[in-house]
């Protein structure tokens, strides 16, 4: 979708909710001022401010705690941030693409996910079935990864 756009000659960052620790993620995406955490001795720039004027893909969406949804809620409807343990906006104009293997409507139901931050995600989904439910699937990838390995070697 980025490479195809509007945006493809900006920056391209991805987030992998996943991966990163929960208490570090609002860092990660929002960035941080200095001294917000120990360790913070600059200004730094979170996914979403480098992100500015391209897109910002949040794998794993549905692991973004309650509080950063709030905030990531903020740039989706007025394109502003605030760095971790700053008071000051930054302006931001960032596509973002958010993918996730739970099922947002029931975190949502759950209270586990703001509705408000759903509603505004959910413009445009895309869903992909399990492999388990696609088994025609499998004899094409494994030519495709043979191929692609194959090469490699």
């Amino acid at each position: 979708m980025h490479r195809h756009g509007q945006r493809a000659d900006k920056q391209f960052i991805a987030i992998n909710g996943g991966a990163i620790p929960k208490e570090l993620m609002e860092a990660e995406v929002f960035g941080g001022a200095r001294g917000a955490y120990t360790g913070e001795v600059a200004d730094r720039k979170g996914a979403a401010e480098m992100a500015d004027g391209g897109t910002l893909f949040l794998d794993e969406i549905g692991e973004l705690p309650l509080e950063a949804q709030a905030k990531l809620l903020r740039i989706l409807q007025n394109g502003e941030l605030e760095r971790l343990g700053s008071s000051s906006t930054k302006k931001v104009d960032v596509r973002i693409i958010a993918a996730t293997n739970r099922n947002l409507e029931e975190d949502v139901r759950q209270g586990k996910f703001r509705m408000d931050l759903w509603y505004r995600l959910n413009v445009f989904p895309i869903t992909a079935p399990p492999l388990r439910e696609r088994l025609d699937d499998i004899p094409q990838l494994l030519e495709y990864f043979i191929d692609k390995f194959s090469r490699k070697q």
